[in-house]
């Protein structure tokens, strides 16, 4: 989930910078949605929470069943979109004059959007800071542009880390203490490390990322030492202790060799699921019926800790289009997809994490004890994106950051390039 995004966010956003002005209006009908039993027309809701399958759309079937008990007369016309082709969708749509009434994006996503004038100020349906679901508040900074809420976050995309406690025991380590500070992950992950011959055999860290996409191990490692990815808009990498969390990512790979560089699984699985791995970064959701329910029992959830509690965090973020005719029906749509119900949906198809008060309570997280265990750190998620230009830099951060990495570039020079876009 907290991985699926758009390939090609420079074009579109250039779009968007353009057609944003045109007032391409979005949604159709009489106007004014004041009286639900009244209001006609139809709303049309982009939503990659949902996948094109009989169980996606059934899942969404609920909401529009449900927005229909309010607005019986007003139609929801859904796009189910993928992450993959969504700044194309969006750019496309306004430029068509069909912008879209709901966007569901993912964080990191709403400055770049909410500065081009794409999204509605969701002030103006009275959401604040104080009556915004308590269970969606860890992700405030994330809906927010310029002291202004655009989205309600639906869920996250946690991503903590794990071992296995047969392996910690099988290296003479303690199993019932996991790692804190970057020295004792170190430490544990090169007694953890088997080679045959140079061949790894068991990683003894895994970073759960392929070439190009050790973004978001950076911003945990950064976010270890207390510090945001952006503050205030503005970069808050190209610092010292920016260099200090890439080079540490650097030496686990390249001097301990705790991991060779862009290790995968071919199913996608981070390699501490399938055993490949003795330690690593994890999802926020662990299948126990397809990895095994020993597998499950056998492993221990943690986050790293430096001078902060960090766990990175994807998500998606419902907002009302700025030029919907419907606005109050789109955002009563949006408050239904924030439910417990259908958040849980969501949670449960794309892998996350309900963004709702009492979470660690719903099925879904209970299910498995990755989720279980994410569920307790929320109020220590830390996320990638905080400026208007975010969707430009991240195309080109992950590859930026393997020329580091691969002991081809350092750590100073590639984050000054990377804050300089």
């Amino acid at each position: 989930m907290s991985k699926r995004f758009a390939p090609s966010a420079v074009v579109a956003v250039a779009a968007i910078v353009a057609l944003s002005a045109c007032g391409s209006g979005s949604g159709s009908g009489g106007g004014a949605d004041g009286n639900p039993t009244s209001a006609s027309g139809t709303i049309r809701v982009l939503v990659p929470s949902y996948p094109a399958s009989n169980e996606g759309k059934a899942a969404l079937q609920k909401v529009i069943d449900a927005f229909h008990k309010t607005y019986p007369n007003v139609k929801v016309e859904p796009d189910f979109a993928t992450f993959a082709t969504l700044n194309e969708k969006i750019s496309t749509s306004i430029a068509s004059g069909q912008g879209y009434d709901v966007y569901v994006t993912g964080i990191g996503w709403i400055p770049p959007f909410a500065s081009k004038g794409v999204f509605k100020d969701l002030g103006e349906f009275g959401v604040t800071n104080d009556n915004l679901n308590k269970g969606a508040a860890p992700a405030l900074s994330a809906a927010e542009y310029n002291g202004k809420i655009y989205a309600v976050p639906l869920i996250f995309g946690p991503k903590p880390m794990a071992y296995s406690k047969k392996a910690f025991a099988a290296a003479g380590l303690d199993p019932s203490k996991a790692p804190q500070t970057w020295a004792d992950l170190r430490e544990d992950a090169i007694k953890l490390t088997k080679r045959d011959g140079g061949k790894l055999t068991q990683a003894g860290f895994d970073f759960w990322a392929p070439p190009t996409s050790y973004r978001q191990d950076f911003v945990t490692f950064l976010g270890a030492l207390g510090q945001p990815l952006y503050k205030d808009g503005k970069p808050n990498f190209a610092t010292p202790e920016g260099e200090k969390a890439l080079n540490e990512m650097s030496s686990l790979i390249n001097d301990d060799k705790v991991s060779d560089f862009g290790l995968a699984s071919p199913d996608g699985q981070p390699l501490v699921f399938t055993g490949k791995a003795a330690m690593g970064v994890a999802g926020g959701y662990i299948d126990c019926a397809k990895v095994g329910q020993a597998r499950c029992d056998d492993l221990t959830f943690f986050n790293l800790k430096e001078q902060d509690t960090a766990m990175f965090s994807g998500g998606q973020l419902a907002s009302v289009g700025a030029q919907s005719q419907l606005p109050k029906a789109s955002y009563d749509f949006i408050k239904l997809l924030s439910s417990p119900e259908a958040a849980s949906d969501i949670a449960k198809l794309n892998f996350g994490v309900p963004a709702v008060d009492g979470a660690d309570q719903l099925d879904v997280v209970k299910s498995n004890p990755a989720s279980a265990f994410a569920a307790t750190q929320l109020d220590h998620m830390v996320f990638e994106g905080g400026s208007t230009n975010w969707l430009e830099v991240r195309n080109n951060f992950g590859a930026q950051l393997d020329t580091v990495l691969l002991g081809k570039a350092d750590a100073a020079t590639v984050l000054q390039g990377l804050a300089s876009k």
